[in-house]
């Protein structure tokens, strides 16, 4: 697998538990407080999260992780504040199986 790919998928999960922040945001304040206008959030976080599906999905090929691997993180980017944990356990599970694709910058 190509390092560039899990450096995509860091930024996919930071980008996906961000917008998914937001969308939480609108929600609370779009039945709370009856603000409108933010709709485009959900179909953002939608788009964004399908790319951090299909790139998880591909290093969970790339990488032969099991299933039971594979399911929390991919579901990590539905649940507030989990894509950033998940992110962290990802990296730390590729830097202990696979160290030469962990790159120095």
């Amino acid at each position: 697998m190509n390092p560039r790919v899990l450096t995509l998928y860091r930024i996919l999960a930071y980008t996906t538990g961000v917008v998914l922040l937001i969308f939480t945001v609108e929600i609370v304040a779009k039945y709370s407080f009856d603000v409108e206008g933010f709709e485009f959030v959900a179909i953002v976080h939608g788009w964004i999260y399908m790319l951090y599906f299909l790139v998880t999905v591909y290093m969970a090929i790339q990488l032969r992780w099991t299933w039971r691997w594979t399911l929390p993180v991919v579901l990590a980017g539905t649940v507030p504040f989990a894509s950033f944990v998940a992110e962290r356990k990802v990296v730390a599970k590729v830097k202990a199986d696979h160290p030469e694709l962990i790159t120095r910058s």
